[in-house]
């Protein structure tokens, strides 16, 4: 409850400073334009709070936080006053409408700079992405890791660390091949000389991603250099079977039915094959072994199999220094840094898109509201910065999802505005009113298909 809760929080939090950045945008290039702002609400519904402001723009924040809207003075929805018509939307020029509406997506992407400028000058704790093993009959089977080696770049794009590779490497979904180029390391943990890198055309024709299952770099055969796990435990969970057998943090464990312990892999793997039966988990805890009786509760698997589990995590050795990256910049290179990792998003966004229009992304990709809610809540549970970064993230998607070409969105209006600025005149009514039923149908389609996702991932 407390988590769904947090996520709940969290999730209005984003929302309402994203949809506040969105409508701003609208209202502020509006009255830069003349236009008169009636309302300027985020949210729908029930107002809980309103102020008319010395503008006379009434401000209000309403029950339902999943939308705003600013109201501006239009002769096509209300009887307007002569002596405001001069202020009407309908009365600017289709530059001046254009100008309006395209701000709101515009105000997204720039919001996304500004909180990518502030988590670069907090700074962003990374890890590089090292690699230690690749797997048998995937894409990267052909690369032979020896040592530890550094991914330097995927497609001739330079990252940093994982986050960089994972949208790099997504990028490419659909593509018969991907080069990525790897370095060995030096003790310091940064790359030798560029020239000793070597570059891999992996082939990706049967590349098989599922964003439930894995990642796109385990999916491709790439193993993530971790540091060593222990046999000490570092969680215990409150509802597991191994809590109710008295296990706690901080145990060691030591052995599984009479078998020594060796590796934590071996021990999920033994207690995954016990679902409902009686294992025998030896520990120290203080200097002194005990024996506790477990049996491992029920759950469905990836593949909906029936396995085994008891609720415990182990610890894991401290990261090498060496592995450890802090993206942190001045003020000055803060700035160049957020509009290039905002361009980045916003290029990786539209080609995510192309994707789904051709097939190489399945739709059951799309996430819904609730995928949302959990990001938010996770990312504000690891800090601000990672807040800062889902922020950003979420902002540049918004200000996306409102440029399509559907007539119900910010997308249509600007399709119609160019449509008259190339033929002359406006589109007639009837058929902006046709266009705007078949734009909140295919919404209203991709929303429940997204709900649907985001249903079935629970």
């Amino acid at each position: 409850m407390i988590d769904f809760l947090w996520n709940l929080g969290s999730f209005v939090i984003a929302l309402g400073i994203l949809i506040a950045a969105h409508e701003y945008g609208h209202f502020w290039v509006a009255r830069r334009c003349g236009v008169k702002v009636e309302r300027f609400s985020i949210g729908f519904g029930k107002a809980i709070w309103r102020k008319v402001g010395k503008d006379g723009t009434e401000y209000v924040l309403a029950m339902i936080p999943l939308g705003g809207y600013v109201k501006m003075l239009d002769e096509r929805v209300d009887d307007v006053p002569d002596e405001l018509k001069d202020q009407a939307f309908n009365r600017k020029s289709v530059w001046q409408r254009i100008a309006i509406v395209a701000a709101g997506p515009l105000a997204n992407f720039l919001f996304a700079i500004v909180a990518l400028y502030v988590m670069y000058l907090i700074g962003v704790p990374s890890i590089k992405p090292v690699i230690d093993a690749t797997r048998l009959d995937s894409p990267a089977a052909q690369i032979q890791i020896n040592e530890p080696m550094l991914i330097t770049s995927v497609e001739g794009t330079p990252v940093k660390n994982w986050e960089e590779v994972t949208y790099a490497l997504v990028s490419q979904i659909g593509e018969p091949k991907i080069a990525i180029t790897l370095s060995p390391l030096e003790h310091s943990g940064q790359p030798l000389d560029s020239s000793l890198g070597t570059k891999y055309s992996l082939d990706t024709r049967n590349w098989v991603f599922d964003p439930d299952k894995e990642s796109p770099i385990s999916s491709l055969g790439l193993d993530i250099y971790r540091p060593a796990i222990t046999p000490v435990l570092g969680l215990v969970s409150p509802e597991g079977a191994a809590a109710a057998a008295g296990m706690q943090v901080g145990d060691t464990l030591v052995a599984v039915d009479g078998e020594p312990y060796v590796a934590w892999d071996d021990f999920v793997a033994k207690i995954k094959a016990s679902a409902n039966k009686a294992v025998v988990i030896t520990i120290r805890r203080a200097g002194e072994q005990l024996q506790l009786k477990v049996t491992p509760s029920e759950r469905k698997g990836a593949q909906g199999q029936i396995e085994g589990v008891i609720g415990v995590a182990p610890t894991q050795a401290d990261w090498p220094e060496s592995m450890k990256l802090q993206l942190e910049y001045g003020v000055l290179d803060s700035f160049g840094v957020a509009v290039d990792k905002t361009w980045q998003l916003i290029s990786v966004s539209f080609k995510m898109i192309g994707k789904l229009i051709t097939g190489d992304l399945s739709v059951k990709n799309l996430s819904g509201p609730i995928s949302i809610a959990q990001g938010a809540g996770s990312s504000a549970n690891y800090g601000l910065v990672y807040f800062l970064g889902f922020l950003a993230l979420i902002s540049v998607n918004l200000g996306i999802i409102n440029l399509l070409p559907l007539p119900v969105l910010d997308g249509g209006h600007l399709m119609y505005y160019f449509i008259e600025v190339i033929t002359g005149r406006p589109v007639p009514e009837k058929v902006q009113e046709i266009g705007f039923r078949f734009g909140a149908a295919m919404l209203l389609m991709l929303m429940s298909v997204a709900l649907f996702n985001d249903f079935s991932r629970l």
